[in-house]
């Protein structure tokens, strides 16, 4: 399958699966556990909330740093063609995250970890995002 494809592809269903699990969650679902609860929060921030005092201004930031992105991998197709893979999915997280921002209060996170200690509340386009750059690394390291 052609590289463009597969970016295509997984770039619109990570956005959409991330879409549609947010739509349920400000929708009313949750679900207590004793390690793992699937609760509503909004993050006006980034990752552990940090930046939240930068406000509307965040999103715009975010969209610059999206676009640089873009931008970069226009011109450098071949680092597009190996890691389409990891571009696809850091970038329709990010995507996805930042369209919370225009529409919803803030990004909806849902995923919280307190067995043991309280852990940062995340969604599926975060896990999204970590697993591109672990992709980058891993086939980093192969080399």
């Amino acid at each position: 399958m052609n590289y463009r494809l597969k970016f295509l592809l997984i770039f619109i269903s990570v956005i959409v699966v991330d879409q549609v699990i947010k739509y349920i969650f400000t929708h009313g679902f949750r679900l207590d556990g004793n390690c793992i609860s699937l609760v509503l929060a909004y993050n006006k921030g980034v990752a552990f909330s940090m930046f939240a005092f930068l406000g509307e201004y965040l999103k715009y930031l975010q969209i610059s740093l999206i676009i640089g992105v873009v931008i970069y991998l226009f011109f450098k197709k071949d680092l597009l063609m190996e890691y389409h893979i990891s571009a696809a999915l850091i970038l329709a997280g990010g995507i996805s995250n930042i369209a919370d921002r225009f529409f919803r209060e803030g990004v909806v996170d849902y995923v919280y970890w307190h067995c043991g200690f309280d852990f940062a509340i995340f969604n599926f386009a975060d896990v999204m995002i970590d697993l591109g750059v672990l992709l980058i690394l891993l086939k980093s390291f192969k080399k």
